[in-house]
């Protein structure tokens, strides 16, 4: 029997790369100011939940997140939340590397040097084994393309159907269930201090 109430995905705050819509996998940058006051937002948007556990992401931007959302002392890093590893994709936008591969998508393509979708497929699977076992709501603080992976496995899509689900940076989405069957109870919620 499934025993997580709830699972509260966090997207890190703004990035100097995700304004300009560089693929950010594992290079490693903080937050910019308006990602910082997105996160700073959080904590007046998650006041007063509790959580049974609350694991985030190593990378700096989504720790950064967790602690001004007011969760730092009580996070776990766990590398399962990490980006995808975009490998020779990092750090470039979507139209470059159109100009040399017409129609490219992460989505359906192969990443030289890093993951591939069912291997970050496998991460999210770990990740809500966790998040089962912790017998309450979970919070997960992690990246746009990791949390809509783990979506798509949350509702036993396959991991290429996270494309369907557009995740803004500093936005709330949750994870539960109807009766037994899980089921996608918020996405994309914008915060805000109220």
């Amino acid at each position: 029997m499934e025993s997580a109430n709830e699972l509260w995905l966090v997207r890190h705050g703004e990035t100097e790369w995700s304004k300009s819509g560089r693929h950010t996998g594992r290079t490693d940058i903080p937050l910019s100011d308006t990602g910082v006051r997105r996160a700073q937002q959080l904590a007046g948007f998650l006041h007063g939940q509790t959580f049974a556990l609350v694991l985030s992401s190593p990378l700096q931007r989504a720790l950064e997140t967790c602690r001004l959302a007011g969760y730092g002392e009580r996070a776990q890093i766990d590398r399962d939340l990490s980006e995808w590893d975009y490998g020779v994709f990092e750090g470039r936008k979507t139209l470059e590397i159109r100009a040399e591969i017409p129609a490219w998508s992460i989505w359906n393509t192969d990443v030289p040097g890093g993951e591939t979708i069912d291997q970050v497929a496998a991460r999210a699977d770990r990740v809500i084994r966790k998040a089962i076992d912790a017998k309450g709501n979970v919070a997960l603080f992690s990246h746009g393309h990791m949390l809509r992976i783990l979506a798509a496995r949350w509702l036993d899509l396959a991991p290429r159907d996270g494309r369907l689900f557009a995740l803004d940076t500093g936005a709330v989405s949750m994870l539960g269930y109807e009766r037994e069957t899980r089921v996608l109870r918020v996405w994309n919620q914008p915060v805000s201090a109220g």
